[in-house]
């Protein structure tokens, strides 16, 4: 049952903006053990008749998961959430927590694609990229370590709730490359010096692409550990590059067509 009004102005755990990033946070932790935990749902007041069905949903899954339904005002929900999409539901969560890439090998798929995002700083970015690398149909994402937990909700909310349906673990580019190479992976990083077309590169499974922030792109020395370089063709001359989201999004979707057959 929808409990009494809340006060939510201070938070200290990750917080879920709209239903998109909700059913997905929702569906890993009815998937998966290595979950957060879902430690309350706000729904504001004056949405409550509009967001029926969506209150009928979250009911049943609270029930389940052992969350509760509270709610809130408008005001109160927009001083904890970062824009006006979130349609008046949200969710706060205990911290996320991704696990590392040496801990996690045997997870690993013998044939599959994983693709690290090196460099990029901007969560609606880094979102962005996890939304096109998850649609692509890849089986996971590498980071390099930085602190990522403070910002799941916007990368949840950017991705389209594709960040808590992928999986995700933590390591350096070296020791990515490392594990993924002893596993047979062909290793390839997106460049443009000593590269090849993307549509000239064998991209057949099993794949590791890198992929760099548009700032300082990908290390020479990471560079050098790459079985192919590979380069996005452009249609006229163009001196600059792309957003690291669209490097991303047309590299994870050559992969996929190599590999359709």
């Amino acid at each position: 049952m929808t409990k009494k009004e809340t006060y939510i102005t201070c938070y200290d755990g990750n917080i879920y903006e709209g239903m998109t990033s909700i059913s997905a946070v929702i569906k890993k932790c009815e998937e998966s053990e290595e979950c957060q935990k879902i430690n309350k749902v706000v729904v504001d007041r004056s949405k409550m008749q509009s967001k029926s069905r969506e209150l009928d949903f979250l009911r049943r899954k609270a029930d389940k998961l052992g969350f509760e339904i509270c709610i809130s005002t408008s005001d109160e929900i927009n001083a904890i959430t970062t824009g006006n999409t979130h349609g008046g539901i949200v969710a706060l969560c205990s911290p996320t927590v991704i696990p590392f890439l040496a801990e996690k090998t045997d997870s690993i798929k013998g044939d599959g694609v994983y693709v690290m995002l090196d460099g990029i700083e901007d969560p609606y970015n880094f979102g962005y990229s996890v939304r096109s690398i998850y649609a692509s149909g890849a089986d996971g994402v590498i980071l390099s370590p930085r602190n990522w937990m403070n910002v799941a909700g916007i990368v949840a909310k950017s991705s389209a709730g594709a960040s808590e349906l992928i999986d995700m673990y933590i390591a350096s580019p070296e020791e990515a490359i490392g594990i993924f190479r002893d596993k047979g992976y062909k290793i390839i990083c997106s460049g443009i010096r000593n590269s090849v077309s993307m549509y000239e590169a064998d991209m057949k499974k099993p794949v590791f692409l890198i992929i760099g922030g548009e700032k300082r792109g990908i290390s020479h020395s990471i560079m050098s550990m790459a079985d192919t370089i590979a380069r996005v063709e452009y249609g006229r001359e163009f001196r600059g590059s792309l957003s690291a989201a669209s490097a991303a999004t047309i590299m994870a979707y050559e992969i996929f067509r190599q590999n359709k057959d």
